[in-house]
């Protein structure tokens, strides 16, 4: 016997959707102040924990290490950031950010904090709450599909 449908566009398709609108939304408040969402992840990691090597800076914003590469190469040549290699590994690379760096984090942080504003606009706090119950809620269902699914391919 089939699942019951729910009636109308499916939740999946409908978050799926909503995520794609708000991460171009945001972006484009970022690229107002002079940045965009690789950059904003990339100055919020390094302000959170200064001197990062490459390979931890890849792991922390979720980026694969060549686009990772890309993003700091520009903001290198922008003057946003430093990469020295270790003393102790000349192949590892510490990347520490510049004052025209953590300016722009600055800059960046208040671009996010009006587009946090204008997202929540007309919504309570209760339903904000509950929201992101829901939210965790799916990303744990998807996450135990997906250990599900891994676990029968093994099988």
């Amino acid at each position: 016997m089939k699942p019951k449908q729910a009636h109308g566009t499916p939740v999946g398709f409908l978050l799926a959707q909503t995520a794609k609108t708000t991460a171009r939304a945001f972006d484009d408040a970022l690229q107002e102040r002079g940045g965009s969402l690789p950059m904003w992840l990339i100055l919020k990691a390094l302000m959170a924990g200064e001197h990062r090597t490459q390979a931890e800076l890849a792991a922390t914003v979720g980026v694969q290490g060549p686009t990772l590469t890309h993003h700091l190469n520009g903001m290198e040549k922008d003057g946003l950031l430093m990469r020295s290699p270790l003393p102790d590994n000349r192949r590892v690379h510490q990347v520490a950010l510049t004052d025209a760096g953590r300016a722009l984090f600055f800059k960046l942080r208040d671009a996010a904090i009006a587009y946090d504003a204008r997202l929540r606009a007309g919504i309570d706090a209760a339903d904000l709450e509950r929201f992101r119950v829901v939210l965790q809620r799916m990303s744990a269902n998807v996450e135990s599909a997906a250990g599900a699914d891994e676990d029968n391919a093994a099988g």
